[in-house]
């Protein structure tokens, strides 16, 4: 068996099952990757009982579980789904990372109260998805998949009818209808999903090379009877369309949503107000019965008018899923995923044993909103050599 290099640098992961998260950003198939690169883990204990590990899978793994004090105590790294409150941040020690979906497009006053804490913080909301070594770092990609699949799954199972077309002694059964509105990673696993299941899929989203990727999966583009390509962008770009083009746009998806028994609507925009996709005229016309489910519900708004973190029935009959928190009820194969994500940008700042930023490396500069400058944390590295 090769021996594994000595851990120069201790990642921390604690215990962030609430009403809502039952994931874990540390999982022990990524204990072992992480010893490999010489990174030794401590973890909360139970962190990861609402995700099926115990205790005891991380140990075997070679991680080390103990109490929320040890890791705080110990750790110079610490990983989180989402990010540590108020008192976390407070217990804290300057120095100490903090790398996850920090929120750092809206809310600088929570960006301020890390750096004030001396913390270098890491938000991977910023990450370049562009560039190919960030590809496994990507957690929105990976969980927005996640909750594609489910969102599918939680409408099936809201809708009162079979989804697949029935042949049976009584008679045919005909297939559900399903509108997916928004066809980006969450939008084309809930295409997938639901034609797995047996609907005739339908989706549409605001990109037009969106098209060919919709077709891929065997669904059909929405067809809104609207000719927007007059005045190309420059360089052959899209152009923004008019607000007089986006209403006719917007009334033309509602008109059209009509026809449908399911919408899956999955413009989720961590930190932002998400997109309207769907009004409440759309909702009205929709039949008695129909199934909205709405990824980006939230305090700041949804993709449907009207839509709150929840379940509720319309006066028209019609019931909307407010539920963004479906990567959580995949807890497992979520967890999975966001851990390799969170180790992979870890093992990113891993340089020479030790964690370090470097002046000029696309991914330090996009990633690092609070800390020492990348220059300064380079240069303190050298003088401890």
């Amino acid at each position: 068996m090769a021996e594994q290099p000595e851990a120069g640098v201790q990642f921390g992961v604690f215990n962030e099952t609430t009403e809502h998260e039952r994931r874990v950003a540390l999982t022990p198939d990524t204990v072992a990757r992480l010893r490999k690169k010489g990174v030794g883990c401590l973890i909360e204990q139970g962190a990861g009982l609402a995700t099926q590990y115990t205790d005891a899978d991380y140990e075997r793994a070679g991680a080390r579980v103990c109490d929320r004090q040890t890791v705080l105590a110990t750790c110079d790294a610490f990983g989180f789904v989402s990010r540590p409150d108020a008192t976390l941040v407070t217990a804290m020690r300057p120095g100490q990372w903090v790398i996850g979906m920090l929120g750092s497009f809206t809310d600088d006053a929570y960006i301020a109260s890390l750096a004030q804490a001396g913390l270098t913080a890491v938000a991977i909301e910023r990450l370049p998805r562009q560039l190919s070594a960030a590809q496994s770092m990507d957690e929105m990609t990976s969980q927005n998949s996640v909750m594609g699949y489910k969102a599918a799954l939680v409408a099936a199972n809201a809708y009162q009818a079979f989804l697949p077309m029935m042949t049976t002694a009584a008679g045919t059964i005909r297939p559900a209808k399903v509108l997916v509105l928004g066809a980006g990673i969450a939008g084309l696993q809930a295409i997938g999903t639901a034609r797995r299941l047996g609907a005739v899929v339908t989706a549409y989203d605001v990109r037009p090379a969106s098209k060919g990727e919709v077709e891929s999966l065997g669904a059909k583009f929405l067809d809104l009877g609207l000719d927007f390509s007059a005045g190309q962008g420059q360089g052959g770009y899209a152009r923004q369309l008019t607000k007089e083009e986006q209403a006719a746009q917007q009334a033309a998806v509602d008109e059209k949503a009509a026809q449908f028994d399911i919408v899956i609507t999955t413009a989720k925009v961590p930190g932002r107000k998400p997109p309207m996709l769907l009004t409440a005229a759309g909702v009205k016309a929709l039949h008695r019965g129909a199934v909205i489910v709405d990824c980006a519900a939230s305090d700041l708004g949804g993709n449907v008018e009207g839509s709150v973190v929840g379940t509720q029935v319309t006066e028209g009959g019609v019931t909307i899923i407010g539920a963004p928190y479906l990567a959580s009820d995949v807890a497992n194969t979520a967890s999975n995923l966001l851990s390799r994500n969170v180790a992979d940008v870890l093992s990113h700042f891993v340089r020479d044993g030790r964690l370090r930023t470097v002046a000029g490396d696309e991914l330090d500069d996009a990633l690092v909103v609070a800390g020492l400058e990348a220059s300064e944390t380079e240069e303190s590295g050298k003088k401890g050599e």
